[in-house]
């Protein structure tokens, strides 16, 4: 495939097929992930893989609750608008993926944000090109159990930054309206 097709066939992908994605095929991915640029050369980033689908039921039911709690104490929430979605219990954050990766940073570096963002777009981009698909699912941040925390391997001082579904697409959507770049000027 090429750069441009990548570019164009990368979907969020909210319907995963049935089929575990080989682990060769992840290491790869995540290989990949890690040409990605970084501040200062930090490489912050580290990897958690998630096969077990059990695992993955827990940590969404997890971040259901912490957003449907902090939804609760503050009405004005940016997360209201996905308040009903989220009470609905047949609801899978992660949209049924045989895998999840959640990518996490070094929560003391400035950019970390930023850094992990770029390894997740190599990441995503590395998928499509063969053939997967993936979404970032940003209510997978939401896990503050301790014991979960432990049990998924979080290192202190590390937090995640994107966590992504990734499997093989039962569809591909239609790329979504885009506008026309804005380019507020051009200085010669």
């Amino acid at each position: 495939m090429i750069f441009s097709e990548i570019l164009k066939n990368r979907r969020s992908i909210r319907s995963f097929e049935d089929k575990a994605v080989p682990p060769e095929i992840i290491n790869s991915i995540i290989n990949d992930s890690i040409l990605a640029p970084s501040a200062g050369n930090e490489q912050p980033w580290k990897f958690i893989i998630i096969n077990n689908k059990d695992m993955i039921n827990r940590i969404a039911a997890e971040s259901k609750k912490n957003l449907l709690e902090r939804i609760a104490s503050n009405p004005n929430h940016s997360a209201k608008k996905y308040e009903k979605m989220l009470q609905n219990d047949s609801f899978d954050i992660y949209y049924n993926a045989p895998t999840v990766i959640l990518i996490l940073g070094d929560a003391g570096l400035k950019h970390t944000n930023v850094n992990c963002a770029l390894a997740a777009s190599y990441l995503m981009m590395s998928a499509t090109s063969r053939g997967l698909g993936t979404c970032w699912v940003a209510f997978g941040t939401e896990i503050y159990d301790p014991q979960m925390i432990e049990e998924l391997g979080i290192p202190e001082n590390y937090k995640i930054i994107a966590p992504i579904a990734i499997g093989y697409p039962t569809k591909i959507p239609d790329i979504p309206h885009r506008n026309e770049p804005q380019i507020i000027k051009v200085i010669n």
